[in-house]
């Protein structure tokens, strides 16, 4: 079992679901149940199966949890390009958004080769 909460790679991911959070409530009302409603279930994923995956008993099911992370993570870089290709964010917020997710592809992938090693 690991301390998820001292996970450089869950807290990043707490940040990116804040950012979502912050930021869909700029969105159209109408898209409460559409786009809104998929993104923030995206974000939370991330961290949460971060969480999860430390609490099971080897290695082998973090890394599962771990994918089901990181999967999370590019559906939400989806999410948030379609968002902007209906002007619901700008190009610089799509950027800084990336950015974040990004950062946490590239610690899941270092999480996950840490195990494996």
């Amino acid at each position: 079992m690991h301390n998820f909460k001292e996970l450089k790679v869950w807290k990043a991911g707490i940040e990116v679901s804040k950012t979502t959070f912050q930021l869909c409530r700029t969105f159209p009302s109408e898209e409460k149940y559409g786009l809104i409603s998929q993104m923030v279930l995206a974000a939370i994923s991330i961290p949460s199966n971060i969480a999860e995956g430390c609490g099971r008993k080897s290695n082998k099911e973090l890394h599962q949890f771990l994918n089901i992370a990181l999967g999370s993570s590019f559906e939400l870089e989806t999410q948030f390009i379609i968002a902007k290709e209906f002007n619901y964010i700008t190009t610089e917020t799509l950027d800084r958004v990336c950015i974040q997710i990004n950062d946490i592809q590239k610690m899941i992938y270092g999480l996950q080769k840490s195990l494996t090693n």
